[in-house]
């Protein structure tokens, strides 16, 4: 499903919606026939406001949202709908004549705008659909719509990963399989995020074409974009003591070992106990959020990266575990997934990966039936060493198990010729 209105927020045209088909039907079924309607809350950018107004699409609805800058004016929400001054039960009815109502960013709404939609729902004559950002300072009426039992409740989901490639992929060209496993783990299902990027990405020159194929790939730093920075400032303004030196020592250098002499404990804690960073089952440290690393990176001065940064021989050692580690769960048929960080840092951000780890990473995804995935993995060990057996046999295998014809890096023609 395509839409061409464009999108209030950004002035863009939309992307095509989908993936979100279940969803849909539950919130035109909430508002249908004697419904009283539904609330859809999500982290912002998951997809909420295009969700409802897909949902509305075609039907004669009233809208209004909440701002940050008139949350002390009563019923700012609702200027357009009511006369300039008002009271609650006036307002109420008022706007009992209102079939279905839209509440965009209710967790915006000033006291007197969120007591009327709640005071709707009571009398439950207009059909109210609720769109509520989850983490924000929400108003007590707002949040007692679900709590208080009055409308059910739709906590929205990430779009999962192959949603994402089909989103990605709805234009002339796609991302190749690297790239859309690397944009779906830094967007975490944050659409805007998601399409902020790639416009990025694209703006900047950064996409290259896969060779004898359709598709881009994308490797270099994270593009620090308006919402990166919005999405990462409360990362990014750190003071406490030792916590930006910690947070930098794992950005340029994650998992590292809780007992690293490197890392402050005492500001670990703090920033574990605040959700900034977790610590795995083997004791490791990682930052809470695949967006933190790239940005930090990026905030950190030439001076500091020079200091900090490892380079890809000093990572030779934890490639090799993820390696053995990936090696493991092939040999067991075990297709849980494999955290394999270093690698991937490895491919999108040093541009190159040895061609071992590389041919593992592709058996792993051929075992996982990731076919694409394997693909791409072989193509990065043929580009580094063009003449390995073991990538070379990797990328026909997926290729055959696809049906896809074989397409090697430029580099790797020459060893394809002897086969």
């Amino acid at each position: 499903m395509t839409t061409f209105e464009r999108d209030a927020k950004t002035l863009e045209l939309p992307w095509p919606f989908t993936g979100r088909e279940a969803e849909l039907e539950l919130v035109r079924g909430s508002v249908a026939g004697g419904r009283q309607g539904i609330v859809v809350t999500g982290p912002a950018g998951r997809g909420k406001t295009r969700l409802v107004t897909e949902a509305v699409r075609g039907t004669d609805c009233a809208r209004v949202a909440g701002t940050p800058d008139t949350r002390g004016l009563a019923f700012a929400a609702f200027a357009h709908l009511l006369p300039e001054s008002v009271s609650l039960h006036r307002a109420v009815q008022l706007l009992s004549s209102v079939r279905l109502l839209l509440i965009d960013d209710a967790h915006l709404l000033d006291d007197a705008s969120a007591a009327l939609v709640h005071q709707l729902a009571v009398h439950g004559r207009t059909r109210l659909l609720v769109v509520a950002t989850e983490g924000a300072r929400t108003p007590g009426a707002i949040s007692r719509l679900w709590t208080g039992e009055l409308l059910p409740r739709l906590a929205l989901e990430p779009l999962p990963r192959e949603e994402t490639a089909r989103l990605l992929a709805a234009g002339a060209d796609g991302p190749e399989a690297l790239t859309v496993n690397r944009l779906h783990r830094l967007c975490q299902g944050d659409l805007r995020l998601l399409r902020e990027l790639v416009d990025a990405v694209r703006e900047r020159g950064l996409p290259r074409r896969v060779p004898d194929s359709d598709e881009w790939e994308w490797r270099g730093p994270v593009p620090v974009t308006a919402t990166v920075r919005e999405r990462t400032a409360h990362l990014l303004d750190r003071t406490g003591p030792g916590e930006r030196e910690t947070l930098d020592r794992l950005a340029f250098g994650e998992p590292l070992p809780a007992d690293a002499d490197t890392l402050d404990l005492a500001a670990l804690e703090g920033l574990e106990a605040e959700g900034l960073v977790h610590v795995d089952e083997q004791g490791a440290v990682h930052l809470a959020h695949p967006l933190h690393g790239p940005v930090l990176r990026a905030a950190a001065g030439r001076l500091r990266a020079r200091r900090l940064a490892r380079t890809p021989d000093s990572c030779a050692t934890a490639l090799e575990t993820e390696t053995a580690a990936l090696t493991r769960a092939i040999a067991e048929s075990d297709v849980r997934a494999v955290l394999a960080p270093v690698g991937e840092w490895l491919v999108a951000e040093c541009g190159g990966i040895p061609a071992r780890h590389a041919a593992v990473r592709a058996r792993f995804a051929r075992l996982r039936g990731e076919l694409r995935e394997a693909a791409a993995w072989s193509r990065e060990g043929l580009r580094t060493t063009p003449g390995d057996p073991s990538c070379h046999r990797e990328h026909a295998l997926a290729a055959a198990q696809s049906g896809a014809p074989e397409h090697l890096p430029s580099t790797a023609a020459p060893h394809a010729a002897r086969h």
